[in-house]
């Protein structure tokens, strides 16, 4: 269940990367920010990748990468980078490791409807590999500047 996990440093777990090659998180580039989303192509998790791959190019002036995460297949991913044109990588865990080692998979209700899936929720690690900041429950409007502005104060 969410909460339940430490993230304090980044987990050791791998994602499938849209090119079908591991991407292991304690590998990449730092600072490091990874979010997770419940599902391509939905309203909200459109509008919070379009909103990252708008400010890509100051993520990257800022030093910071990023990488979006869900249970989506690579293909289906690569059809959501397409279809939108989004600029920032994606992610794929299709066997679930990733998303229940730092906690975001678990119970939730929409509509009235209780079901499994994934919290919409971001971290943010410093150069150290260490957690500076984790948003938890995000609401996507304003998210992604949040995160920007996170990012920029450890420069």
């Amino acid at each position: 269940m969410a909460g339940e996990y430490r993230v304090d440093t980044i987990p050791d777990v791998t994602v499938t990367g849209t090119d079908g090659a591991p991407l292991r998180l304690r590998d990449l580039p730092r600072p490091l920010i990874v979010y997770f989303y419940p599902k391509d192509d939905t309203p909200g998790c459109t509008h919070e990748a379009l909103d990252f791959s708008a400010l890509a190019s100051r993520f990257a002036a800022a030093g910071a990468s990023i990488i979006g995460i869900s249970r989506d297949t690579v293909a289906k991913h690569n059809k959501f980078i397409a279809r939108h044109g989004l600029g920032i990588p994606l992610g794929s865990d299709l066997d679930g490791s990733v998303t229940e080692a730092f906690g975001v998979w678990g119970e939730r209700q929409m509509y009235g409807r209780t079901y499994m899936g994934i919290e919409r929720a971001t971290f943010l690690y410093g150069p150290d590999g260490r957690l500076v900041r984790a948003w938890r429950k995000v609401k996507v409007p304003g998210h992604a500047e949040e995160v920007l502005e996170a990012a920029r104060a450890l420069g």
